[in-house]
């Protein structure tokens, strides 16, 4: 989710779309939290682990 969001933040910036720059954004946070709540030992929607 990281990686689609950062890929979508560079398409965003380099084509002038802000749509896109604004979904990127919420994807690289939301991929960052639910890291985070993972790598925390947190079960994340039933999983121990977050890939």
């Amino acid at each position: 989710m990281i990686i689609l969001g950062i890929i979508l933040l560079v398409i965003g910036l380099v084509a002038g779309i802000s749509i896109l720059w604004t979904i990127g954004c919420v994807l690289v946070v939301i991929g960052a939290v639910l890291w985070a709540m993972g790598s925390l030992g947190h079960a994340v929607r039933g999983r121990r682990h977050y890939w």
